[in-house]
């Protein structure tokens, strides 16, 4: 049985203590593969009706927030359920090391840059967290800098919100057994052997301080206006369907209206 209002279940409340480690990355909240895959069919018809009418709208924008361990499935959700929008007014930027430049500006510097701007969905592969997360765990600058970018970051989040952009943030939740399992996969499969890296082993052993960095941001950083959501995220069917959910839920919270023409239309003919 799907367990009612599911989603909020997963939002993290502001305020609140997060502990990934009692949360299990293999629930599904009662929903089973098949009836998963019908309302994320259903989802992505809805979203791209929807990204039509934010483009009409013209007075909101959608941004999308995917942090994960690695091979946690950030690639995939985007993949499967961004599929049906129109790449015209969607944009996805992947966030890799900061360039020599990048670094000789704030840390939000290069990510305020890649804001959608009002009538598009901006997807971010990775974000402003990893100044938090992988910073602290592999302690690349003192604690004095990192600590107090979570105000920092909330600021910067509560600044797009009143500036018309709704962020969803979304950690993929998986179990360090599964993440085995799909790193061995890659390394098994001849077309996944690109996506291999060393890198990726050795980060691995950073498992729990890892887990200890996302339990502090996810509780210092889920606001009303920026919330974090944790989706389970072993099971990719029921990744996709939580994350499709969260953003047709978000688009139509924004009461989305096609303007008004600016004239009269029943007094035009065309010849």
């Amino acid at each position: 049985m799907v367990e009612p209002g599911f989603l909020s279940s997963l939002r993290v409340a502001p305020g609140s203590r997060v502990s990934l480690a009692g949360i299990d990355p293999g629930g599904t909240h009662g929903w089973d593969k098949d009836s998963a895959g019908e309302r994320l069919k259903h989802n992505i018809e809805r979203l791209f009706d929807l990204q039509s009418l934010l483009y009409a709208d013209g007075r909101h924008a959608l941004l999308v927030i995917f942090q994960a361990m690695d091979a946690g499935g950030k690639d995939g959700v985007i993949r499967n359920v961004m599929r049906g929008l129109n790449p015209q007014g969607c944009r996805v930027i992947p966030f890799k090391a900061p360039t020599a430049r990048e670094l000789s500006y704030d840390f939000l510097w290069r990510i305020h840059r890649a804001v959608p701007p009002k009538g598009d969905i901006g997807i971010f592969n990775r974000s402003h967290y990893e100044d938090v997360l992988i910073v602290r765990v592999k302690n690349l600058v003192p604690e004095e800098i990192w600590r107090p970018r979570y105000e920092q970051i909330n600021d910067f989040e509560r600044l797009l919100a009143a500036s018309g952009t709704k962020v969803l943030k979304f950690f993929l939740h998986i179990s360090k057994q599964e993440q085995k399992t799909r790193l061995e996969k890659r390394l098994q499969d001849a077309t996944k052997h690109w996506k291999a890296a060393p890198e990726d082993l050795i980060e691995r052993q950073y498992w729990d301080e890892y887990l200890q960095a996302y339990d502090e941001a996810l509780s210092r950083c889920s606001t009303e206006h920026a919330p974090w959501y944790t989706i389970p995220a072993d099971r990719k069917w029921f990744r996709n369907l939580a994350v499709s959910e969260a953003m047709v839920e978000a688009l139509e919270a924004m009461a989305l209206r096609y303007p008004k023409p600016k004239f009269d239309v029943a007094s035009v003919e065309v010849k």
